[in-house]
């Protein structure tokens, strides 16, 4: 049972660096838009093509206010309760198995 505690810390492991690289690149998205950047760099392009599908789903929900967009910081606290809910319980689920 040693093998699947260790996979599962691996994974719970691996899942909280996903979603902290995750919350970076939306930041990065976040200040890009702020100083409008060139469109068609490489990198401004991975940025937006990385996170538009998630955003553009809140933003049906969510609209623009103001002219503030809140759908990054939707998506930010989103990530932190999956981060904050997912890792622990397969750490505890490891530690059961182990």
């Amino acid at each position: 049972m040693f093998i699947i505690s260790n996979f599962l810390n691996a994974l719970a492991g691996v899942i909280n660096v996903v979603f902290s690289v995750y919350i970076w690149v939306i930041l990065g998205r976040v200040i890009i838009s702020w100083v409008n950047a060139d469109q068609y760099n490489p990198i401004v392009r991975f940025l937006y093509e990385i996170t538009e599908p998630p955003l553009r789903v809140i933003r049906r929900y969510l609209p623009v206010m103001g002219g503030f967009d809140f759908a990054p910081l939707v998506l930010i606290l989103g990530i932190i309760f999956l981060q904050s809910f997912l890792v622990p319980t397969l750490q505890q689920l490891a530690r059961a198995f182990g």
